[in-house]
């Protein structure tokens, strides 16, 4: 009868039935999902699955919304000043019915839109990446892992680059390269011979529309007292270049803030960059939305679970630290 109400039996003088105004589906925490006003929001802090028992009489009904967010990257490890860590991808598209207020990245229009039907949707929720030891000379291996669900795929942070001397083990430069992902992750930095400074990792790697991330920022040396790291992106800003003097590690990119579960949230900022003890130059802050400090006065702070948010970078306390892990992902439909 008309697009909000869907059919209505109208030849039956016995009964008025209707078919269902809107998606019955289960899966999540809990599993029966939470409601606010007309609307129910299923939550997957980990794997899990989002089953439709049935659809809505209205097709605009059966278009959910949902966030998707990546495993956040760790920040980079080395005895000194390390790139924080990039956030986990972040996407989300809201029905146009749906009255909350969502991020700055959502994607309606112009992204892509899920209709659901009867069945089983896989949802996966990524990890956030293990630490890089203080003694990680080689690339970094603590990139945030990818979630999903059905078509969507947000893809994991990258690591922090390396901070620290170069060595017979850590011959070149380029190992404080940021490393691309969901959001890039900040540079280390290293003596010379080389540029000091990597190259900064990209973000929303591989490309979505809107992005999924930003790109990571740049550390500073002065190639001889001290080396601090850039800080990660996230997903709503890039991590934060720094500057000689350096005074202090690179602060997280800032996340984006939805209320799609009915409580303004921030998630996926990017780690603080690595600080050094030379003047006490301290990590940068994380990134509004669950990223890390860098280390230094106290060691490198993981990203906070279930929000993307990228590890804090390794610094040069008692001869060096390992950095903070990223956090893990969360999808909510």
């Amino acid at each position: 009868v008309d697009s909000t109400q869907g059919w209505i039996n109208t030849m039956d003088s016995t009964s008025n039935v209707r078919g269902n105004e809107f998606v019955i589906a289960t899966g999540g925490t809990p599993c029966a999902g939470e409601t606010s006003g007309d609307y129910r929001y299923h939550t997957f802090t980990g794997p899990g699955t989002f089953c439709v028992s049935a659809i809505g009489g209205a097709a605009a009904n059966n278009v959910v919304s949902y966030m998707v967010i990546a495993g956040g990257a760790a920040g980079g490890g080395g005895a000194d000043g390390a790139g924080g860590g990039g956030a986990g991808g972040f996407r989300e598209y809201k029905n146009s019915c749906d009255p909350y207020t969502a991020s700055p990245l959502n994607g309606n229009p112009g992204g892509t839109a899920i209709t659901v039907s009867t069945g089983p949707y896989a949802i996966a929720v990524g990890g956030g990446g293990p630490s890089n030891p203080a003694t990680a000379y080689n690339t970094p291996q603590g990139a945030g892992s990818i979630s999903s669900f059905s078509t969507i795929t947000s893809t994991g942070g990258g690591d922090g680059g390396l901070g620290d001397q170069v060595g017979p083990s850590n011959p070149a430069a380029t190992n404080a390269d940021g490393i691309a992902g969901g959001s890039g992750g900040g540079t280390g930095t290293v003596t010379e011979p080389g540029p000091g400074q990597g190259t900064v990792g990209s973000g929303n790697t591989p490309p979505q529309s809107p992005a999924q991330g930003q790109n990571g920022g740049l550390g500073a040396t002065d190639n001889s007292t001290y080396r601090v790291g850039g800080g990660g992106g996230g997903a709503g800003a890039a991590g934060i270049n720094v500057c000689n003097p350096a005074p202090a590690g690179g602060v997280g990119g800032a996340g984006v803030t939805t209320s799609i579960n009915a409580t303004p949230t921030a998630r996926s900022g990017g780690g603080g960059g690595g600080g050094h003890p030379a003047s006490s130059r301290p990590g940068g802050a994380g990134g509004s939305g669950g990223g890390g400090k860098g280390g230094q006065p106290t060691p490198a702070v993981a990203g906070t679970i279930n929000t993307g948010g990228g590890g804090g970078g390794s610094s040069h306390i008692g001869g060096g630290t390992a950095s903070g892990a990223g956090g893990s992902g969360l999808v909510i439909i």
